[in-house]
């Protein structure tokens, strides 16, 4: 999230609307960035440490809070 908050700030719009684009590209099988705008997102991974990759995603899993937000 982190990275993606900070591409929206770089391209001066907000995360929803970022999203929107992304998801939007998506759905008709586009890529949805540039190849300039892919090296700014290499960069922000760089500063952010993000190593995750799109294979990553089957394997992710939400953690439950403890704080008795756990489904009954």
């Amino acid at each position: 999230m982190k990275v993606l908050k900070a591409l929206a700030e770089h391209r001066d719009m907000s995360l929803g609307d970022l999203i929107e684009g992304i998801v939007l590209h998506a759905f008709e099988g586009q890529a949805p960035f540039s190849p300039a705008t892919l090296e700014t997102i290499d960069q922000l991974k760089r500063i952010y440490g993000l190593e995750l990759r799109a294979a990553d995603s089957h394997r992710l899993t939400e953690m439950m809070e403890k704080s008795g937000d756990e489904p009954s």
